[in-house]
């Protein structure tokens, strides 16, 4: 009965699922053999699994560093791995056990604990964190099948592999399930992924069709199956099994896993059995952490500490030296110095050589204050507070969508403010990644009467730049006829009919095909063929707004969703998508009422990033069948039939139109079946699937290639990604503050060049410099000798055009393609194009892979070795973010691993200007300042040590009261230094906005290079020592009046402190 009204609802609502490609039974299946393949999981008898070899990890999930045992001796060995605690340590060892320390075991002690106390306080405090959200995850309930066909709650941790699951609407998947049926007839589901991927949009899972009889929880009384599939991985894409299930073999994919963390949505309830738990599962097979970062100025403050270690050992064996001269030559004459002890090595006259051993170890203890032991701990402390500075900031809140910046690492603010080149992907990034559909072609003929944003833009900078160089006293005339210019160019883009309402995914304009018109047009037939394309091929879910009546679109891309708005702005409304049928609601200005056409969906071949198109196999209610494709250009084009290209000289030229007016295109085209054609290579395409193994992709990409072929054109769409606001200006901030920037793209070129105009990153007076080659997959293995030797001469021409430029201000932009750029990155070309390319304002790297992405990052950070910093908003980026020194991920509509994989994140690009020129800036020079501080500071008070050594003999006695020496460091002097490097701003941030040029402070390192800090420490030495002779002589053969005593050490230290 529940389930009647589910079904009833759910077609009254016009959201309805599919499963059109449901695998089928194998009567002898393939098992699952050899390594990597070995799992076995018994469905509804979890008690099996319990020995081996079948014990699997229970479902208790810990993400902590530690746990109550392992704390101490784990923080304790992260706190000694520094040089500077472990030598403070031994120290306090010496002091504790031996007389040979010239302070008190407190004093040495008190220190050390309270340092390594606040460290591992910190860490504590962290992992504490993290060990109160496991406990929460750990304990959610979830309804897990007992006996006899009975569920009931229990704990997340305590699920096994092999439980019966029985998941409710919006609750999130307890561990990796084989989802066997749900409240759908047709046993699919929903499922949100943002946990795992950060994509917003609804995936469709389905369930074999053997399992979809178990529909209540009766049902699992007598259930029992058994599943072999692969081993544990990180893949959240891939999965290969089988199930045996009633002495039959039905192979399992990806469409069947329930992911640990996902969401169910839009479904009353599934069913699942475990097959993946805990650490198993694919969720925590991805929890790698991020590669471990360090700023530069960190390791070139390691770097002063092993020279402050240096100074220590040298003036320790000086002390050492010293003390056995004393020891042997003067000792003997100053007899109130003589031990009490007559067996006393530490003070032997006879003994001068062990003497000065020993002292060596009481110099190591006395001078140690040379190395600041609060240095780490209080870096930590100051780089927090800026990162709560940074994620404070009101000037970086996403009003619009609420989002403020956030520092996700802490230790790497600095190095926000030496960036050197920033490698920035375009879509999402440099613009908005929200689709408009706003032209198309269609049987050669272009439609759409708008102009783009990036054509308004680019022209608008154009006329600025011809502005600027115009004669240094322009007629008030020439003023107003550039401000015409820029309403003529507003016009362009200004709708007739202002007062019609937006509609959120279509800008599109054109009388010949809005109200119906198309009809009159003379290829009406194509362009009918065309909408119905747009309304059926495609894999997105039709979800009912309840409260407007009007239909959303949960689409795998913002294209996608674009294209299905324009479908229905068209008179195509796609509405239901059953088990195996898409229903498009057809308007004809001829009908008063709408028709309903009903395509059977046989097949589905999804769209990948290698595929680069996507088709659908549909039958038409005349029962005619037809491959429905759209793609990039290059991949149609090539798949075309000899009849099938009639429009595509037509169409080449439009498309590079549109690419230069910097919009997105994609071809369609289609092609007609027969039964028997069609009946073939479904067989065929059905054995792929069913195959189990590692090259089930590879023989399903083949076969699909196959079908692909002999294809008609129909026409393209061309989509609008506007860019962001504030883009523009923002670049030419950054440009201002000196930083080199890189646009790496999957564009077209032109494409790209026309976006850099209009973001600024090109100007009008910029010599281009283009470096590109023909499609080297269709060229002989000799030919691609010939076309590196080609490319080669083109970078070495375009190195010597630069060598040979007069003009001092003359910039350089240089555009390379993806293919060019495959030679161009090869161990025997690199250097080359790195030495061409950093010597060029700008750079653009179109139509890259984002392993290309990464790949030239990387020849960007090692090639030159200046920071970089890595900006993109998709997972695409992600290698890109990780390889350079500084990762940006942008919260935008491609979901969140790029912010995961990120060191900082924003909302809006705009925001990197800010993030960089002022919180960089500061962050820059406070903890360059703040080191030097502490450097200096310590220096100061060890070599006043060292001088009253040499005054006294090497006698190893302190100057100063132990009470004075645990202070110093610890509080006295740190609370001040660490406020410096909280607090101090050395310009306001609207001056460093207004003069970006401060930035270059940073890069160039000029606070703190090896002339600053060796300056730091001469000024030290000299005040030192000057500091130390007036005080200490200024008391010499004086006596003090009012107590009629001679001065004492204490007093001495006490001044000198």
């Amino acid at each position: 009965m529940a389930r009647g009204r589910i079904r009833a609802k759910l077609r009254r609502s016009g959201l309805y699922t599919f499963a059109c490609y449901r695998s089928r039974a194998v009567e002898d299946g393939p098992h699952l053999l050899g390594p990597g393949f070995s799992r076995v999981v018994h469905c509804n008898e979890p008690h099996l699994h319990e020995k081996k070899p079948l014990k699997y990890c229970s479902n208790y999930v810990a993400t902590t560093k530690y746990n109550i045992i392992t704390f101490l001796p784990k923080a304790l060995f992260e706190q000694f791995r520094r040089v500077a605690n472990l030598y403070f340590l031994m120290a306090a060892i010496v002091s504790a056990t031996t007389n040979l320390s010239p302070f008190s075991a407190f004093s040495m002690v008190a220190p050390l604990v309270f340092v390594v106390g606040l460290s591992m306080a910190k860490e504590a405090l962290e992992d504490s964190r993290r060990f109160l959200q496991d406990m929460k995850v750990n304990h959610r309930k979830v309804e897990v099948h007992k006996e006899d066909g009975v569920f009931s709650p229990k704990p997340w941790m305590k699920i096994q592999v092999g439980d019966i699951v029985k998941v409710e609407k919006d609750q999130f998947f307890p561990a990796d399930l084989l989802l066997l049926s749900s409240s759908y007839e047709d046993g699919i589901c929903y499922v949100e992924t943002m946990n795992l991927d950060g994509e917003t949009n609804l995936k469709v899972k389905r369930a074999l069709e053997v399992t979809l009889p178990l529909e209540d929880d009766e049902a699992f009384k007598q259930f029992n199956a058994t599943i072999k599939c692969e081993d544990p991985n990180p893949s959240l894409y891939t999965f290969v099994g089988n199930l045996e299930y009633d002495r039959q073999v039905y192979p399992l994919d990806p469409s069947q896993i329930l992911l640990r963390d996902s969401k169910l949505r839009n479904t009353a309830y599934v069913y699942g059995v475990a097959v993946f738990t805990g650490h198993d599962s694919k969720v925590m097979q991805n929890s790698t952490k991020s590669p471990s970062k360090r700023s530069r100025i960190e390791l070139q403050m390691d770097k002063i500490i092993y020279l402050l270690f240096t100074v220590l050992l040298l003036i320790s064996f000086v002390s050492s030296i010293g003390f056995a001269v004393y020891a042997k030559f003067e000792l003997p004459s100053w007899w109130y110095l003589q031990p009490m002890n007559k067996v006393n090595n530490v003070v032997d006259p006879k003994k001068p050589e062990l003497s000065g051993l020993l002292h060596l170890v009481t110099a190591l203890i006395l001078y140690g204050y040379l190395i600041p032991i609060s240095l780490y701990v209080s870096i930590e402390v100051v780089k927090v507070l800026q990162a709560l500075f940074i994620n404070q900031d009101i000037s970086m809140y996403d009003d619009e969508s609420g989002t403020p910046a956030q520092a996700r690492t802490s230790n790497l603010n600095e190095e926000l403010g030496q960036i050197d080149t920033i490698l920035s992907d375009k879509t999402g990034t440099l613009t908005c990644n929200q689709m408009d559909f706003l032209k198309c072609l269609i049987a050669g003929t272009a439609y759409g009467m708008r102009a783009s944003d990036v054509e308004l833009a680019a022209a608008k900078q154009m006329v600025e730049d011809v502005g600027g160089q115009e004669p240094e006293s322009p007629r008030p005339e020439d003023e107003n006829d550039f401000g015409a210019s820029e309403i003529e160019l507003e016009s362009v883009v200004t709708s007739k009919d202002d007062s019609k309402p937006a509609i959120k995914g279509f800008s599109f304009e054109d009388d010949r095909l809005t109200s119906g018109n198309w009809m009159k047009e003379p290829n009406a037939d194509v362009i009918l063929l065309f909408f119905r394309i747009l309304s059926v091929c495609h894999s997105a879910i039709p979800e009912l707004n309840e409260a407007t009546g009007n239909i959303n679109y949960e689409a795998e891309s913002p294209d996608e969703g674009a294209f299905l708005v324009a479908a229905r702005e068209f008179g195509f409304e796609f509405c239901k998508r059953t088990q195996s049928s898409i229903v498009v609601r057809e308007r004809y200005p001829s009908f008063q009422e709408t028709i309903e056409q009903e395509y059977n969906v046989l097949n589905l071949l999804e769209f990948t990033s290698k595929r680069k198109r996507m088709s659908v196999i549909v039958r038409d209610e005349s029962g005619q069948i037809f491959l429905l494709c759209k793609g990039a250009d290059s991949i149609i084009f090539d798949r075309l039939a000899k009849n099938g290209r009639r429009f595509e000289e037509a169409m080449t030229k439009h498309l590079n139109d549109y690419g230069e007016a910097g919009l997105r295109t994609l071809v369609l085209a289609y092609k007609k079946l027969d039964e028997a054609e069609y009946s073939a290579w479904n067989e065929e395409f059905t054995k792929a699937k069913s195959t189990i193994g590692g090259d089930r992709d590879a023989m399903l990409e083949k076969v699909s290639d196959a079908m692909e072929r002999d294809l008609i054109l129909v026409g393209a769409t061309a989509v609008e990604d506007k860019l962001q606001k504030g883009v523009p200006q923002c670049i030419d901030k950054l440009a201002q503050a000196g930083l080199k920037i890189w646009v790496l793209t999957g564009d077209k070129m032109e494409t790209a060049i026309n976006i850099g105009y209009a973001c600024s990153l090109l100007r009008q007076g910029m010599k281009q410099i283009c470096i590109t080659t023909t499609n080297a997959d269709s060229v002989a293995q000799d030919s691609k000798q010939a076309m590196k030797e080609n490319i080669l001469k083109q970078i070495t021409s375009a190195s010597q055009m630069i060598k040979l430029e007069k003009d001092p201000h003359a910039a350089f932009a240089l555009v390379i393609d993806g293919k060019t750029l495959t030679y161009a990155l090869e161990n025997d070309m690199k250097h080359q194009f790195l030495s061409l390319a950093v010597n060029c304002a700008s750079v653009i790297c179109c139509r890259v892979s984002p392993k290309q992405k990464a790949l030239v990052t990387r020849l960007v950070k090692e090639g030159t070795g200046k920071i970089t910093l890595g900006i993109g908003d998709g997972a695409n980026d992600v290698g890109m973010i990780q390889e350079a020194d500084i990762g940006v991920g942008i919260s935008g509509a491609e979901g969140m691993q790029a912010v995961m994989a990120s060191d900082f994140s924003i909302a809006q690009f705009r925001y990197l200007e800010r993030l960089l020129v002022v919180h960089g800036h500061w962050c820059y020079k406070r903890i360059a300042q703040m080191i030097c501080y502490f450097f200096y500071k310590n220096i100061c008070f060890g070599l006043t040590l060292f001088y009253f050594e040499a005054f006294a003999g090497f006698s190893g006695q302190s100057v100063y009261d132990d009470s004075y020496m645990m202070l110093f460091n610890v509080i006295l002097t740190s609370l001040p230094v660490i406020a410096l490097g909280v607090f101090e701003q050395d310009v306001p941030s609207d001056v460093c906005l207004r003069f970006p040029a401060l930035y270059q402070q940073g890069p160039k390192n000029l606070f703190f290079d090896w002339y600053r800090i060796l300056g730091w420490l001469g000024n030290d030495r000299t005040y030192n020592e000057s500091f130390h002779m007036d005080t200490t002589y200024s008391y010499l053969g004086k006596h003090c009046h009012v107590v009629r005593s001679s001065l004492d050490l204490w007093q001495d230290g006490t001044d000198l402190f």
